[in-house]
């Protein structure tokens, strides 16, 4: 067994302890809890959601407008978790995986919906750096008070770590790689690849390329902060989500006629009814473990990192940032994640002896479309892996970015610093092994999702208090939409 194997045992022994029955139950039923006390918020509510998401509100206070703010979130949340990370879900924990990815989305919009209006809240304004701050680490200390600030501290130190060595890096620009990798191979049929040795181990000289290209348009983003990170998002997500959503819609319509297996096989599954009787209960925690974990990977309900978008939109509303919020969870993980889910079970991809990630994903596709080339195919999902993967890069560094910035009082220095740090994990994400950093990121995700689902229950009189507020003003017509 080589060293990295043996990195891999271990960080996967961490992983089943970090993503164990105790903080899967806390985030299924704090959204269940959610949800409950908001009387459904997320299934009434979600028309009047949308129509907030396209409308910003008028003489709002903040740095961007809501929609941008929903980007800069939506950049962090629709990434390589939509494509890789429903397909290593499928793989290792089988089509039922798919189920609890749902039911963890369903409930996590009422989760989602509490962290945006929360962010409003309590946000504050930073005259050092003359940026809207706002975030778990600002409701845990501002809501439940100064006793509860070395809570909040530790979520900013959780979600510095997931920026630099989670979401934010690693699995986005590993993910990106093995996209573009494939992709070569496929366009240049025949052709082999130059090779390059480094500490024992070959990367194609594409891996390289790639990795110094992706760092160096990063880094030209992220200097510019929230506003350029804004401004790519609002033109780059609504691009590639409609791209990727044709070409699954086309994959699906095509085969419609497996719809309703793959749907009974998604539900069988999801409760171990496949199995042997005595592993029933084994194989439904895998595939609820799987599905929970990679649905909080790619929707971030639950995680804390959305409301710190959140915070910085133009509006004087909580609720209304809390709806426009919840709207993200539905976009990314019941329109999105369905697609890619549908299509590797349909197809049958989800076996794994395709490949993993992003290789079984293209199969999937190159399966379900024989009638498009599969150069087309392989070029298709690539070029929506590489927007994907970096919009993400960039909304995890503004996330991470705010994190620090509380843990060192808004001085910026450490945060330059940061900027070069995390341009730094982007260029090395690509020699790193793909279950290696899925792993990784999984345990950074559930330590940073421990705090902030704390003051979610903690602050959730709150949560009803405000909303019940708003809609009593809104039927008196005091609202201005």
């Amino acid at each position: 067994m080589t060293p990295l194997e043996h990195i891999t045992k271990v960080l996967d022994i961490i992983d089943s302890f970090v993503w164990g029955t105790p903080l899967i139950l806390l985030i299924i039923l704090g959204g269940l809890f959610l949800t409950i006390r908001l009387g459904g918020m997320q299934f009434i509510r979600l028309p009047l959601a949308m129509k907030y998401m396209l409308k910003n509100e008028k003489q709002g206070k903040g740095e961007v407008t809501s929609f941008a703010a929903l980007c800069t979130a939506l950049s962090a949340t629709i990434g390589t978790g939509n494509i890789v990370g429903v397909a290593t879900a499928v793989i290792t924990g089988g089509p039922g995986a798919l189920f609890w990815m749902w039911l963890a989305a369903l409930l996590g919009m009422a989760t989602k919906y509490s962290e945006g209006l929360l962010a409003i809240k309590y946000r504050t304004h930073d005259p050092k750096t003359n940026h809207v701050l706002g975030g778990p680490f600002y409701y845990i200390e501002r809501g439940m008070g100064p006793k509860w600030i070395w809570l909040a501290k530790f979520f900013a130190f959780a979600g510095v770590l997931v920026g630099l060595f989670g979401i934010g890096t690693f699995t986005q620009v590993n993910s990106i790689n093995t996209a573009v990798n494939t992709a070569y191979k496929t366009i240049f049929a025949g052709s082999d690849i130059a090779k390059i040795s480094f500490l024992g181990t070959e990367y194609t000289l594409v891996t390289v390329v790639s990795s110094v290209v992706i760092a160096l348009l990063v880094g030209l983003v992220v200097i510019g902060g929230i506003q350029r990170i804004g401004k790519v998002s609002e033109k780059v997500i609504p691009f590639m989500v409609v791209v990727y959503l044709a070409i699954s819609l086309l994959l699906i319509v095509t085969n419609v006629t497996k719809i309703d297996d793959a749907f009974v096989l998604i539900f069988r599954s999801a409760f171990g009814l496949d199995a042997a009787a005595g592993g029933m209960l084994g194989a439904m925690m895998v595939a609820m473990q799987k599905g929970v974990a990679r649905g909080i990977f790619s929707n971030e309900a639950g995680l804390g990192s959305a409301p710190i978008a959140a915070a910085a939109a133009q509006t004087n509303e909580p609720v209304r940032q809390g709806l426009v919020s919840m709207t993200g969870t539905f976009l990314d993980t019941i329109i999105v994640c369905s697609m890619t889910g549908l299509a590797l079970v349909m197809t049958g991809a989800y076996n794994g002896e395709c490949g993993q990630g992003a290789e079984a994903t293209m199969y999937a596709f190159n399966v379900g479309l024989p009638f498009i080339s599969k150069t087309l195919t392989d070029t298709i999902v690539a070029i929506c892996m590489i927007l994907f993967g970096f919009t993400t890069i960039l909304g995890w560094n503004y996330y991470s970015e705010r994190c620090l910035e509380y843990l060192t009082k808004g001085k910026m220095k450490p945060v330059i610093a940061f900027r070069w740090l995390y341009i730094i994990a982007v260029f090395i994400g690509p020699y790193m092994t793909i279950s290696a950093v899925w792993i990784i990121a999984d345990i950074f995700n559930g330590i940073m999702a421990l705090p902030n689902m704390i003051a979610l229950f903690a602050l959730s009189g709150v949560i009803v208090k405000e909303t019940r507020d708003y809609f009593e003003r809104k039927k008196r017509g005091e609202i201005e939409e």
